[in-house]
């Protein structure tokens, strides 16, 4: 084990810290919002500005990095990040807000592939699949920590703005005195759809409506727990909870997939969600334990979900197009994490208590409609032909970087696809 951790340590450590940022950031603000009396409606632009933010730093981090450099950029990504939660502390309105949110959304993306890249470059082939293993727990973990460390003090006060900047702050420490070489460039995204749609067009439609339906729940979630009087620490525990089923429900959902059509899987992990949007609609439950129960049940299917997807359109990628795939995906992924706040911020401004769940319940109905239709026009891929089922991180955890680090990818593939421009190979139509 220590052959391989400690040459990566300090990386993995500066991804913590950023984690621990993201996640006290991610909850206070709708914490804050929502006490000083921001509509449901400004709360999901506050998603949507992210959204906006982390595409947007997926996209254009690389040439910043070729200009500046990966320490450099680092720094600068994470002084915008610490800049964009003082002044959201200082400039308590919406509209400053949003476009603060975007900020950190853009800076969050440039730290998370700046370490990831890192992680590629100094990690032997051998060892890919447990480091990336371990780097998905410890963002886990460490966004679950900053999540429950909101449970701790006054979120009307100034603490966990404070906290979550000094927690940017640090995560510049571990790689500007790691002795790690700087690596090669950021691996480019680009969203080839007429390619993507060749390759899968149910991967397409997939990551679009569950990236509609996971940030409605990631970012109105907190506004949800208010609406039904939780208190902080409840909904806190709501959101750390359903983050981690979501992540421990990989573990059977990837041996079954990897055993059976994975469209299938996918349908039942849908049909799960829409039974549970359906529970919270129609019966309202307000006490604790028992939101606390289905919204666990919620995360351990939407957050399984995704890697179904890149699973399925992995199993039909020509070889060495993995990570042109599933970062193409990514960013659609990214695209439905801009509309999903927004639709739910809407119809959570006229149904506080039914809005998000009628949202996330119109993007599963419509994926599993979609992907009921795919299964009756292409047989399914078979076992010979299938790659292996890989546990990821959900998608607003994961960059173009992270699927370069993951083990399906190869060593071809991340040094030699990125070019702008370049074509991708005739894919067989999924």
């Amino acid at each position: 084990m220590r052959q391989f951790v400690f040459p990566i340590f300090a990386l993995m450590l500066g991804s913590a810290f950023l984690m621990v940022a993201g996640g006290i950031n991610g909850l206070i603000l709708p914490l804050r919002g929502s006490h000083e009396g921001f509509s449901a409606l400004s709360l999901g632009l506050l998603g949507t500005g992210w959204a906006i933010g982390y595409v947007t730093g997926c996209i254009y981090m690389p040439r910043l990095v070729r200009r500046a450099g990966h320490v450099r950029t680092f720094s600068t990504a994470a002084a915008l990040a610490v800049i964009s939660v003082l002044l959201s502390l200082l400039l308590l309105h919406p509209g400053p807000w949003v476009v603060l949110r975007a900020l950190a959304g853009f800076s969050f993306a440039g730290g998370a592939m700046i370490v990831e890249s890192w992680l590629n470059e100094r990690t032997e082939e051998r060892y890919r699949g447990r480091v990336f293993g371990l780097y998905t727990m410890v963002n886990l973990g460490a966004t679950m920590v900053g999540q429950m460390l909101i449970a701790t003090g006054d979120t009307t006060g100034y603490l966990f703005f404070v906290l979550a900047a000094v927690f940017y702050a640090l995560a510049v420490v571990p790689t500007a005195v790691s002795t790690a070489a700087a690596p090669r460039p950021l691996v480019e995204a680009g969203l080839d759809m007429k390619a993507l749609w060749r390759n899968s067009p149910l991967a397409v439609g997939g990551a679009l409506l569950i990236g509609i339906s996971n940030s409605a729940f990631g970012t109105l979630g907190v506004v949800f727990g208010n609406a039904i009087n939780l208190e902080v620490t409840a909904i806190a525990a709501m959101m750390s909870v359903s983050l981690l089923a979501g992540t421990l429900f990989q573990i059977p959902v990837g041996i079954l997939s990897d055993k059976m059509d994975r469209r299938f899987v996918l349908l039942a992990l849908v049909g799960l969600a829409m039974a549970i949007d359906l529970f919270f609609i129609i019966f309202l439950p307000s006490g604790t334990t028992t939101v606390l129960l289905a919204t666990a049940m919620f995360g351990a299917a939407i957050y399984s979900v995704y890697p179904v997807i890149i699973a399925h359109a992995s199993d039909h990628a020509v070889p060495g197009n993995f990570i042109r795939i599933s970062g193409g995906l990514l960013l659609l992924y990214g695209t439905g994490a801009i509309i999903g706040p927004l639709i739910a911020g809407s119809l959570m401004a006229l149904m506080p208590q039914r809005g998000m769940f009628l949202t996330t319940l119109l993007a599963h109905g419509l994926l599993f409609a979609y992907g009921a239709y795919r299964v009756t026009q292409r047989d399914a891929v078979s076992d010979e032909d299938k790659g292996d089922f890989v546990n990821i991180a959900p998608g607003r955890l994961s960059t173009p970087e992270t699927m370069a680090l993951d083990p399906r990818s190869e060593e071809a593939e991340i040094h030699d696809w990125a070019e702008p421009g370049s074509d991708f190979p005739e894919d067989e139509e999924a």
